[in-house]
Formats: C-alpha cells, sequence, structure tokens
C-alpha cells in the first residue's frame, strides 16, 4: 500500500475508532440515566440473611411487607409477610397506606418485592418513597438483587406456603 494510502487509512481508523468510543460513551451514559436512582442510603439495606436471622429469633420482629404483585405474593412470600400489592400502581399505593396505618410511625418495617432484579424493580422505590412521605422512619428495603426465589426461597429461608 502507497504511503499516502496507509496514512489516509490510517486517519479513517482512528476517527472510526474515536466516533465509536466516543458513541460508547454516550450510550453509557443514556444507560446510566435509565438506571432508576436508589431513593434509600445504603444503611436502610437489609440482607436476606440478616432478616432470616432476625424473623427466627425471639425478640421483637420487623413488619415485613411485600410489594410484589399479588400473582407473586400467593405462589410464594416471605413468612408472616403482609400483602401491599405492586407499588407501581395506585392502587397498590392504597393497599401499602392502609397495611401501615395504624402502626406508630417509629415502627420497624421492611419492604421486599422480588419479583426481577433489584435494579430493575418497578414496586421497590415507589413503596419506599411513600412510606417515608407518611412519615415513617425506620423503614428497611431487603436487598433481593436477582429475585425472591434466588435470594431467599433457595438459600432456605422462611416462606409461605412452605416448599
Amino acid at each position: 500500500m502507497p504511503a499516502q494510502h496507509a496514512n489516509r487509512f490510517s486517519t479513517l481508523s482512528r476517527r472510526s475508532w474515536l466516533a465509536a468510543i466516543a458513541e460508547l460513551g454516550l450510550a453509557w451514559r443514556a444507560s446510566a440515566q435509565e438506571r432508576p436512582q436508589d431513593p434509600w442510603p445504603p444503611g436502610k439495606l437489609i440482607q436476606p440473611a440478616a432478616l432470616a436471622e432476625l424473623l427466627n429469633t425471639s425478640g421483637p420482629k420487623p413488619t415485613v411487607i411485600s410489594v410484589a404483585f399479588p400473582v407473586l405474593y400467593r405462589q410464594r412470600h416471605i413468612a408472616h409477610a403482609l400483602p401491599a400489592g405492586p407499588a407501581s400502581k395506585p392502587e397498590g399505593l392504597a393497599a401499602l397506606r392502609q397495611a401501615v396505618s395504624a402502626m406508630p410511625k417509629d415502627r420497624e418495617i421492611v419492604i421486599y418485592c422480588g419479583c426481577c432484579p433489584m435494579e430493575h424493580c418497578p414496586n421497590i422505590r415507589p413503596a419506599y418513597m411513600a412510606l417515608e412521605s407518611a412519615g415513617f422512619s425506620n423503614v428497611r428495603v431487603l436487598e433481593l438483587r436477582t429475585n425472591l426465589h434466588t435470594d431467599w426461597t433457595a438459600k432456605g429461608y422462611p416462606v409461605e406456603p412452605p416448599p
């Protein structure tokens, strides 16, 4: 290849690479913006093993509330969890508010969904924000990174109905 053609090819390759890198950067920034922001601070997360241990002790237990779709709750849910319904829908938020209406504002509450990977969950963030805006000060979020089955049930933690 003559030197001028090689030089032109090299210039085009650099431009193509720079354009591709710029596109990837824009795509990454767009996907980062599409990811929902967590309204809770890291200290408000509770790990499945820690919640299972709390539920198995003889001391006071938190109120556990499922903000998952009713069909998922009926199939299997954390033992003694209250159903509220999907917090991504107005009727689910209304059910959540009703479930906590008689509770003291400092009551320890753990909410969970587990319908899908937590980063994509449509229910957990609205549920947390609704409880926080209602004045509940002791709300925690069960960190189910994958889903309820993988992060809770398959680990042998207490569920209803039993497997």
